[in-house]
């Protein structure tokens, strides 16, 4: 794997992003935003956000530059005022109410430049009875009916760590919105608040389901279904090394190659009939127990049988088809994936790493032209330290 030296450019170039440090989808969005060639200005707190993670290997800071704002001193908001006059997008992951009494809510940052995205993202949206309550993405995902979905059905659920709430319904749909109310605001010369919610977007994600379940081709309950593991060939097996192989033979000439590299040719029958799934389930667990993991990637290498290896997050750098895609990356001594996705007219990649926080103020203000003003007093307010919602994890 190769150190990736990408130049500063991407589709996103000329784009100007306020980022108001938070944890979690907010993050992340601004990271892609960033990847994607944006100019992204992280606006620290003093002290960090706490969760212990070292600053130089936080990769969702990559591609970024920090300063650090107090915005409970008096110079606070204005600083971050002057940043969003300057700005395309603001994002900020705070409770509802809060960026307004800290003086920096949409209505403030419009009235100094009407132009501006601002995009808000949280767990439980800006209304509705839980808008206050903190949370984090397993219990937005619950709400959502897709954290019932997964995992054996004679288990609890299984949790996807933060990936299906966090980054796929909340980052992934306040990077949307952002774009698409950018592309608005450029055509029409106005602003809008994104309001990006990660049940919103994680129930969103459920919609082919939806449709599933109205046409009675999904049961409501998990490990019935053909998606959800109910189905034994689409799913993982033990192989003989105690790791897995992953199948997805669903089609019938992919099902039929399937079977014959496991030599069971005579369950071609059990593919349109659930009622031999239990046998089909049966017989291939036991094949899969007969070689290592290894031994059958070798097996199915090649085929169109659908079957691949279950990897590790310390193998998946090494895979031959994603080291030859330069899936992923190494920078600054860190391997990491590498911006996603692809462009063949402005290619994105990591031009730098972590921002650390208040690394960049200097360059900051030179390039966006910010004004003088005198550092913030400290502050003496009571209020809460972290006004960051636990909200959107």
């Amino acid at each position: 794997m190769t150190e990736v030296r990408t130049p500063a450019h991407g589709p996103l170039t000329g784009v100007r992003v306020v980022e108001l440090a938070g944890i979690g989808p907010g993050p992340f969005a601004a990271m892609l935003l960033a990847d994607l060639g944006a100019d992204v200005v992280r606006v620290d707190r003093p002290g960090g956000p706490g969760l212990g993670i070292d600053p130089a290997r936080d990769v969702t800071n990559r591609n970024k530059r920090s300063m650090i704002v107090d915005l409970k001193a008096p110079e606070g908001p204005a600083r971050v005022l002057d940043l969003a006059e300057r700005a395309d997008v603001l994002i900020e992951g705070y409770r509802p109410g809060v960026a307004e009494r800290l003086g920096i809510g949409p209505a403030d940052c419009h009235a100094r430049n009407p132009r501006l995205v601002y995009g808000r993202m949280t767990g439980w949206g800006q209304q509705g009875p839980l808008a206050d309550r903190a949370g984090h993405d397993i219990a937005y995902i619950a709400l959502t009916g897709t954290l019932g979905m997964i995992g054996d059905p004679d288990r609890s659920p299984a949790v996807p760590a933060n990936l299906l709430g966090d980054y796929a319904g909340g980052s992934l749909y306040l990077v949307v919105g952002v774009l698409a109310a950018l592309h608005h605001a450029r055509a029409n010369g106005t602003g809008q608040v994104v309001d990006a919610a990660v049940v919103d977007g994680t129930a969103h994600l459920s919609a082919m389901i939806h449709g599933m379940l109205a046409a009675g081709a999904w049961q409501d309950r998990r490990g019935a279904n053909l998606l959800d593991g109910g189905c034994p060939y689409y799913g993982t097996y033990a192989t003989a090394d105690g790791r897995h192989m992953a199948v997805g033979a669903l089609e019938p000439r992919f099902y039929a190659e399937f079977l014959r590299l496991l030599d069971l040719g005579d369950l071609t029958g059990a593919h349109p009939d659930p009622a031999r799934w239990p046998e089909l389930r049966e017989r291939v667990t036991a094949r899969f127990k007969t070689r290592t993991r290894d031994e059958w990637t070798a097996v199915f290498e090649g085929s169109d049988a659908c079957v691949a290896p279950v990897l590790s997050l310390g193998e998946a750098p090494h895979h031959p088809h994603l080291a030859a895609r330069g899936t992923f990356t190494d920078h600054g001594g860190i391997t990491q994936p590498a911006p996603a996705p692809r462009f063949s007219a402005t290619p994105a990649g990591i031009r730098t790493g972590p921002a650390l926080p208040g690394a960049g103020a200097d360059e900051v203000a030179r390039d966006w032209d910010l004004p003088r003003r005198a550092d913030p007093a400290p502050s003496t307010s009571r209020e809460p330290s972290n006004p960051q919602r636990k909200a959107s994890s």
